[in-house]
């Protein structure tokens, strides 16, 4: 008998569109993210053993990106766009059950009001992201010292220079504004934009981010409060 699944919980992070997340999770661990339990699962109980673990996968859903059918092919953004690969060797949103798979860190399981939320570091996920599930991660199993990064490997990283002048918000915290540097050094642009006239931008939590970029350098030109 198939069963349809549903949604445990959805994030809620500083990222109400999909611009600027990073393109893995991980990748910036400074970003703060809350798992807050629908009300069917919001049990205290479901989550006991769990503060005793440093990690976890969460199963979740590409909300904003789901399509009706799906292609055998994709074009990875690190191969430039115009390459295509097979979409199950690669991390593509557009699969045949639009699923995605994160590691994060865990910085606290508290019950807030009576329902559970786990605050979580390193998410790559937009605000309202649904949760199908969510899985402790261990070191004896998960860890795979010997596994190799297929075409990922001989492309490069991701990464710029960021210059982010300190009379730009001088409100946002210290921690807010890490991770902010965080995610525009890992440069949100498609890996196919170069060029160096254009403004980018992007609402970050309580603010909305501009900036350029010329060869490997990032300058931020505006931040302003929503």
């Amino acid at each position: 008998m198939q069963k349809t699944i549903v949604p445990i919980a959805h994030i809620r992070s500083g990222f109400p569109t999909k611009f600027g997340i990073p393109r893995q999770s991980g990748l910036v661990p400074e970003l703060l993210a809350d798992i807050v339990f629908e009300p069917e699962f919001a049990v205290p109980e479901a989550m006991r053993g769990l503060s005793d673990f440093s990690h976890l996968w969460l199963i979740w859903g590409f909300s904003a990106a789901e399509r009706e059918g799906w292609s055998p092919t994709v074009r990875p953004p690190r191969l430039g766009g115009n390459t295509r690969m097979g979409v199950f060797a690669t991390r593509s949103p557009f699969r045949p059950n639009s699923l995605g798979l994160s590691s994060v860190r865990i910085v606290s399981v508290d019950t807030k009001d009576g329902v559970p939320v786990v605050r979580v570091a390193g998410a790559d996920l937009m605000d309202g992201t649904p949760i199908y599930d969510i899985k402790p991660y261990l070191t004896t199993t998960d860890c795979h010292p010997e596994a190799h990064d297929g075409f990922v490997a001989d492309n490069g990283s991701y990464g710029v220079t960021v210059v982010l002048p300190d009379d730009l918000a001088p409100e946002m915290p210290a921690p807010e504004r890490a991770a902010l540097r965080g995610v525009l050094a890992q440069d949100p642009r498609p890996a196919f934009h170069h060029d160096p006239g254009r403004v980018y931008g992007f609402p970050f939590g309580d603010y909305e981010v501009k900036f350029r970029v010329e060869g490997e350098v990032l300058t931020v030109i505006s931040v302003e409060n929503r």
